[in-house]
């Protein structure tokens, strides 16, 4: 494999992985706020691609259509955070967890079949971004655009959680609930900013995705499971340790890809998140 080829690869590698780690991230700052797996993740994410193509292409503005699509998706989360996913945080423990799996689940099987019957079935994202060539190394537009956004979007959601009031309300949250409460945090409030935040996180990703190649309206699972390899990989708990598996993941995901195909290069995704769970079980508790 030539030198150029390999750096191209490991380009990708680094965009593919800015999704990952986003999509990781919303599923990690979900769980380990309120203990609820969210599996409607992907399909928050293709509502967004939805939305965002829709609306682009009738005022004819890629970045109205991206913010409608975000609005959308934020909006419906705070929805269902105030709906279904109240009698999940009534509950306690296990409980809420095995709830909130089979609320979510039931939720995204819903969306793909409205999606299904209702929208067309694929959709892309004219960003309209130039590639580049520097020293003989083809950059795809697409990546360009990948790395613009998202690394804008983790610095922006370390720098909420770090260094804002409600970033310590929600840290405190997640390390003593109680202690929150004796402090005068509303931990309902926190878990529901937290769960709009990570579907916006989570339209971002698709958005991405749907500017480098076509998002159908069933890949919500696609993407759910992967954003659920990531946090397994990085700790369920773990927003930086979840990011960086993001990242690993997709330089890894990428050269698969190159080397034996994608097909394989997916069930190489469930055989780490399967090594590390037989090595540290403790990561899902």
């Amino acid at each position: 494999m030539a030198l150029s080829t390999g750096i191209e690869l490991a380009i990708d590698g680094l965009a593919r992985g800015l999704s990952f780690a986003l999509l990781g991230a919303a599923i990690t700052l979900v769980f380990g706020l309120g203990n609820v797996l969210n599996l409607a993740l992907g399909s928050f994410a293709v509502i967004a691609v939805v939305v965002a193509v829709t609306v682009g292409g009738a005022v004819g503005s890629v970045a109205v259509g991206a913010v409608a699509g975000l609005v959308v998706v934020a909006v419906l989360g705070l929805v269902v955070d105030r709906t279904l996913l109240s009698s999940v945080y009534r509950s306690e423990g296990e409980e809420r967890i095995v709830l909130g799996i089979f609320v979510t689940l039931g939720l995204a099987i819903a969306l793909d079949g409205i999606m299904f019957v209702y929208v067309p079935l694929t959709y892309s994202l004219a960003h309209g971004v130039p590639g580049v060539e520097l020293a003989g190394i083809g950059i795809r537009g697409s990546t360009l655009l990948t790395f613009a956004v998202a690394i804008p979007v983790l610095v922006g959601l370390f720098g909420f959680l770090d260094r804002t009031q409600l970033g310590t309300a929600t840290r405190t949250v997640v390390h003593d609930e109680t202690g929150a409460l004796l402090c005068g945090v509303n931990p309902r409030r926190i878990r529901t900013i937290i769960f709009v935040v990570s579907l916006v996180l989570a339209g971002i990703a698709g958005l991405l995705r749907a500017a480098s190649s076509d998002v159908t309206v069933s890949a919500g699972f696609e993407l759910t499971v992967f954003a659920i390899i990531v946090a397994i990989v990085g700790g369920v708990r773990d927003l930086r340790g979840t990011v960086l598996a993001g990242f690993g993941l997709g330089l890894v995901i990428t050269a698969a890809n190159f080397i034996v195909g994608a097909y394989l290069a997916n069930v190489l995704l469930f055989a780490v998140a399967v090594a590390v769970l037989i090595a540290r079980p403790e990561e899902i508790s």
